[in-house]
């Protein structure tokens, strides 16, 4: 009879999923047909890359690959001496292989190896013809890790490695790669592993296992995963042990701090129906249940993302079985419902308070006012439903003293018994497009008040000299010197300036007159860019001017004789003195006499 095993030997002899799992052939790589196949028929005609570039992101599969492909470049058994894709018969070198330790496998960590004398020591070795395989290959983990000097040591080497010798480089950041390296290799991308592939390769492993386990948490767990497959197979192994082998949706919910799918769906219709008492109790109790308000954004988010892509590719409801049925249905039926402006304004709400929630000091309030803050976004016109009600209101003043819901087309939505809108009411556009769900509420209507009147501007500003002397005023010679040299003159309205700029102009110039503006005269200007204007600065018109002048006093007679009196002479500058300034510095009164010529003797 044996001996029981011990806690100890059971602990030594598992092993986690993802490296018991692990493919040791082509045919296991799940989700990467497209490269797989490109070797296929690489290898039946005999048209073998010398170098091959891996990329993708953590899990998918790269080091496995690589390791895959050394096997095939080394497969040898009775009666195949000869690289092959088909490896389902192990080979000679194939279990030394897998595990790494083959003495013509040589793996390197670049993150951990990035100078240039790791890249030496392959150098130094590559020359020597491998020991008893075919090929020595040599698999460069993290490559874009290397140091800029390690990466050229390496590139002679590369473009002309000799015939017994194969580089296969994986990296997640492929554009840290230098282009020459990538010039020499052959490169694949590794893609994510599409949710539904993903889970059912969970399922195929969790049969093999004995672990009872639904199809929900299968589904969260390959959305978890998010295309890689190791960071999927790493939270099974975790749901396993955290479960005892029988894992349940509220388990691993619970376990990655996940909100419940439907109350997410349940939460994004009353958010979108602008229940906010609803949609603030509905996130509380999530919170409260364990769930990150981080993780309700993302799910609201990836909802929304859905609820958009349904509108368009509805059968895609059907066609993902990660998809559960509450998201199915409420989705296509949300879908008919909300237009594409309110479901692109909720992603971008939800997009950048995501982002927020991660960063604040208190993510719970943090999240509630992205809630808020959508909820009243859900309620704004679009750009151009806006330009038309304006122009309605342009070409009928009267109704801008109307109630809005008694204007024609203003009121949304259906009137409740209390004469105000019903807080979960389905509103059309008022254009007629696709109906919208709008936050609305149960007060009386608030009265229109006439439009301000048009600011004048305390300052006035009527052209760039202007602007000049604002700068004089002000003591700012750098601003001054901008506007002289850069700014072309478009238009100029009280507190609204236009202006093209010229070539080597500052990009932050109109930023920097704008506040400058707001600064000195105490309103906010608002500084436009016109890429047609054209026209002079004042530098080019005071330039222009001095030639001129130059010119034309070149031709006076007086002075062409200086000019001929002393060769190789030219006028560079001309200066218009003040009238008033000569008179009072030279008095000619009636009768005075001339004064003297400071040429005569006396």
């Amino acid at each position: 009879m044996s001996d029981p095993i011990t806690v100890s030997e059971k602990q030594a002899a598992y092993r986690v999923l993802a490296r018991k799992y692990r493919p040791s052939d082509f045919s296991g790589l799940i989700g990467q047909a497209p490269m797989v196949q490109t070797l296929k028929n690489a290898f039946e005609a005999g048209r073998i890359a010398q170098a091959w570039m891996l990329t993708g992101v953590r899990g998918v599969g790269k080091t496995t690959t690589a390791r895959i492909l050394a096997r095939a470049l080394n497969y040898k058994r009775g009666d195949v001496d000869a690289p092959s894709i088909d490896l389902t018969q192990p080979g000679e070198h194939c279990a030394a292989i897998m595990e790494g330790r083959h003495v013509d496998i040589v793996e390197m960590d670049a993150a951990s190896h990035t100078g240039i004398d790791d890249i030496k020591q392959i150098i130094d070795g590559v020359r020597y013809s491998p020991v008893s395989a075919r090929y020595k290959v040599y698999i460069i983990d993290e490559i874009h890790m290397l140091s800029e000097k390690a990466f050229n040591a390496l590139l002679k080497t590369l473009e002309e490695p000799p015939p017994h010798a194969k580089f296969i480089f994986a990296t997640t950041e492929i554009r840290k790669v230098p282009i020459t390296v990538l010039s020499r290799c052959q490169r694949f991308d590794l893609r994510r592993v599409e949710a539904d592939v993903l889970t059912r390769h969970l399922a195929d492993i969790a049969d093999k296992e004995d672990v009872e386990i639904d199809d929900a948490s299968l589904a969260m767990i390959a959305r978890a995963g998010e295309g890689s497959v190791r960071d999927a197979l790493s939270i099974l192994d975790q749901a396993i042990a955290h479960t005892n082998a029988n894992v349940d949706e509220q388990s691993v919910r619970t376990m990655l701090g996940l909100a419940d799918r439907g109350r997410v769906v349940r939460l994004f219709e009353k958010l979108m129906a602008g229940d906010m008492v609803g949609t603030l109790e509905d996130f509380k109790s999530l919170y409260d249940q364990g769930a990150d308000p981080a993780v309700i954004l993302s799910d609201l988010a990836q909802f929304t993302h859905l609820v958009t892509r349904l509108r368009f590719v509805p059968q895609a409801a059907q066609m993902d079985v990660s998809l559960s049925p509450e998201e199915r249905d409420l989705g296509l039926q949300f879908s008919q419902q909300l237009s594409v402006q309110t479901l692109g304004r909720a992603w971008q709400v939800l997009l950048k308070g995501i982002s927020e929630v991660e960063t604040a000091a208190r993510p719970f309030a943090a999240a509630e006012m992205v809630l808020i803050r959508l909820a009243h976004a859900a309620d704004l016109p679009t750009l151009d439903q806006a330009m038309k009600q304006l122009e309605t209101l342009r070409q009928n003043p009267d109704l801008a003293a109307t109630p809005a819901a008694s204007r024609p087309g203003g009121g949304n939505g259906d009137m409740s018994a209390g004469g105000g809108m019903t807080p979960h009411t389905l509103s059309t556009s008022s254009d007629g497009s696709a109906p919208t769900m709008r936050l609305v509420s149960n007060g009386p209507t608030p009265v229109s008040e006439p439009a301000p009147a048009p600011v004048t501007p305390q300052v006035a500003i009527n052209s760039l000299q202007d602007l000049v002397a604002l700068c004089d005023k002000n003591r700012d010679p750098l601003m001054k010197a901008h506007i002289r040299q850069y700014l072309l003159l478009g238009s100029i309205e009280p507190l609204s300036l236009t202006v093209g700029l010229a070539e080597g102009a500052p990009q932050s110039l109109l930023g920097d007159l704008s506040k400058k503006l707001q600064d000195w005269t105490g309103e906010r200007w608002m500084v436009s860019l016109a890429r047609d204007a054209v026209g002079e600065t004042l530098s080019q018109q005071d330039e222009a001017k001095k030639l001129a002048l130059v010119s034309d006093a070149s031709r006076d007679p007086e002075v062409a004789k200086i000019l001929e009196k002393f060769p190789g002479a030219k006028v560079v500058n001309v200066r218009l003195a003040d009238a008033e300034a000569i008179e009072n510095e030279f008095p000619m009164a009636d009768g005075a006499e001339d004064v003297p010529d400071p040429s005569d003797d006396d």
